[in-house]
């Protein structure tokens, strides 16, 4: 008898200690909805690099991370479900997926007092309060700024330049339209027409015919890779040839098989990330990642965001644990709070979090998106607004 009280003691104790030799987050992706293949890649990038920091660096502080992903399928109710069951298992951190359940979800997060990143960066997730939500890098009001005033630097001609809004009729759609009609009024753009359309949309031949009709010479397009390709395709019924702007959404590894012949020399976005040519330590990281898991061929920015949110995700529990020796999530929000100019080896702008701000970083460059899923830099790092853009190449 004093055996088996003996062993389950140690059974006990090993399970104890088990528990307490993990980290748990979670995230909440969309793997099976409208997009999802967007959502597939964030969740891998997400995966592989938890399982690095486990596999290569021994977790954090010798502890496990448990990364948990469950899937939404783009349904806020659905995602609001797992956001709350997240937060009464007093998960250390959490990361949501679209701007419509960031926004939502903002209540349950703060009520349970855990911190939670978005991969969606739609500015009204950081409407006050923002305590418990952050995201990795600037909001799309820095899209919106700077592909305006990309385009205000390559127009030709005395008449302002003539711009085009296409967008999606969701939270996440409407993104742009009002920081692109506020700087578009400042800096002297006209926004000639704002064309939304639900996600599910097979043929926008009519919005882009409205545009074209209202002498749009640019489209800034809020809308995820399928919609472009939908959206270049009826370009091409309507012989309508202007150069296509997106936000750092607009591309995933389906996209390019989609876009063969479509893509062309037309397209461009606002990406704030490293490309492989900058060979900076943090592409250096993703490289290995992607010999070492497969998850992906090459360089692919939904992956890479999925990589960053990890990064941002371990930065902020070794600084919890080295600051208060725990994983608390009310530790590890104060842990994020503390970060200035945190550096990511490059593969993002670093990243700053205040009390009274939770965007991250404000900085942009404007890249060529090519068909063969490489992309080249159309200006260098800037702040729009403070004079700092410097045009590399102009659309032919």
């Amino acid at each position: 008898m004093k055996k088996i009280v003996i062993f389950l003691c140690i059974t006990m104790f090993a399970v104890i200690s088990v528990s307490h030799a993990q980290v748990k987050i979670g995230a909440v992706i969309n793997l099976t909805g409208p997009a999802s293949s967007w959502g597939i890649y964030h969740a891998k990038g997400h995966q592989d690099y938890i399982k690095y920091v486990n596999e290569v660096k021994g977790g954090i502080s010798g502890k496990k991370v448990e990364l948990t992903v469950v899937d939404h399928a783009y349904k806020i109710p659905e995602g609001l479900k797992h956001v709350k069951k997240f937060c009464e298992e007093k998960v250390s951190m959490l990361a949501t997926w679209d701007t419509g359940l960031g926004i939502q979800a903002k209540p349950i997060v703060q009520e349970y007092k855990i911190p939670t990143i978005n991969y969606s960066t739609g500015q009204d997730i950081l409407k006050p309060p923002i305590d418990y939500m952050y995201l990795p890098f600037g909001t799309y009001i820095l899209d919106s700024y700077a592909v305006l005033e990309y385009i205000k630097a390559i127009h030709k001609g005395k008449e302002p330049p003539k711009v085009g809004l296409l967008t999606y009729n969701n939270p996440y759609g409407k993104t742009i339209h009002e920081p692109s009609k506020e700087y578009a009024a400042k800096h002297g753009i006209k926004i000639v027409g704002i064309e939304e359309f639900p996600p599910a949309t097979v043929d926008l031949s009519t919005q882009l015919l409205k545009l074209k009709e209202a002498g749009a010479e640019y489209i800034f397009m809020q809308i995820l890779p399928a919609g472009i390709i939908t959206a270049l395709k009826a370009a091409d019924q309507l012989n309508y040839n202007v150069p296509f702007f997106g936000t750092w959404t607009s591309t995933d590894p389906d996209f390019f098989k989609l876009g063969k012949g479509i893509i062309r020399d037309r397209l461009f976005m606002q990406f704030c990330g490293a490309l492989p040519q900058d060979d900076t330590p943090g592409i250096k990281l993703y490289n290995e990642l992607v010999r070492r898991y497969k998850s992906v061929a090459g360089f692919d920015t939904s992956y890479w965001e999925g990589v960053i949110i990890g990064m941002i995700m371990e930065r902020a529990l070794e600084k919890s644990h080295k600051m208060f020796g725990n994983f608390d999530p009310i530790n590890v929000n104060k842990a994020l709070e503390s970060f200035k100019n945190e550096d990511f080896g490059g593969l993002i702008p670093p990243v700053t979090y205040t009390k009274d701000n939770h965007e991250g970083s404000f900085m942009a460059r404007i890249v060529q998106i090519h068909e063969d899923a490489t992309y080249s830099p159309m200006t260098n790092f800037f702040v729009p607004g403070k004079g700092q853009i410097k045009v590399l190449r102009a659309p032919k």
